[in-house]
């Protein structure tokens, strides 16, 4: 997992509500054993029809958020099941941010144990971003994670963004200095190891080989 520290970039507005991981990912490209590669279907019921074009209306298909690494969504993004493909598909899709006015716990979780920056914003502030980057799909979104900010320029008459956001301090911390769930375990090696070497010759033994 790569350290997340400040991200700026182009949005990619999803304005809906009440998103569930079955739309982020639908069940039918569950099969894959490995975390990659599920970039392509993402939102593939939305971003493609019956045939398997994409829909040039959906925001991921327009050219002007190609390449976006922050996704604005609405309330209560990530519900439904709890599978960890969706943030997985998200962040294949290259998305290294996710703000929304709430989330699904379980979904928040997962993301941040990819490296994924979930951000929770207030309605009123997340509409206002929605609102710049439709005026303007250039605008640049600063995700700053040392501060705990965000930041989107003025654009026209649209006043710009900058509003605090709470977040875990653990899940800071491990977002801050790239560690996920075996990085942390690992960062008590010396004591794991030692535990080992005294342990009760009695007691079962894992199999080296």
């Amino acid at each position: 997992m790569e350290p997340v520290t400040v991200i700026t970039a182009r949005a990619c507005p999803i304005d809906a509500d009440d998103v569930d991981t079955d739309q982020i990912i639908p069940k039918q490209f569950l099969k894959r054993t490995e975390r990659t590669g599920f970039g392509p279907y993402a939102f593939y019921e939305w971003r493609y029809d019956a045939e398997g074009t994409p829909d040039p209306e959906f925001a991921m298909n327009r050219p002007e958020h190609a390449g976006a690494e922050v996704l604005l969504a609405g309330r209560n993004f990530g519900c439904g099941s709890s599978r960890e493909h969706a943030p997985w598909a998200l962040e294949d899709a290259g998305f290294r941010a996710i703000i929304a006015s709430s989330f699904a716990d379980i979904f928040r979780t997962n993301c941040a144990k990819i490296g994924v920056v979930a951000v929770q914003l207030d309605e009123q502030t997340v509409r206002r971003l929605f609102d710049l980057v439709a005026a303007d799909a250039s605008v640049q979104v600063t995700v700053d994670l040392e501060g705990q900010v965000v930041r989107a320029p003025a654009v026209g008459s649209l006043d710009g963004v900058e509003a605090h956001f709470d977040i875990d301090p653990h899940t800071r911390h491990c977002l801050l200095e790239g560690l996920d769930d075996i990085a942390l375990t690992l960062e008590h090696e010396p004591d794991i190891s030692a535990y080992e070497a005294e342990r009760p010759r009695y007691r079962p033994l894992v199999p080296t080989h």
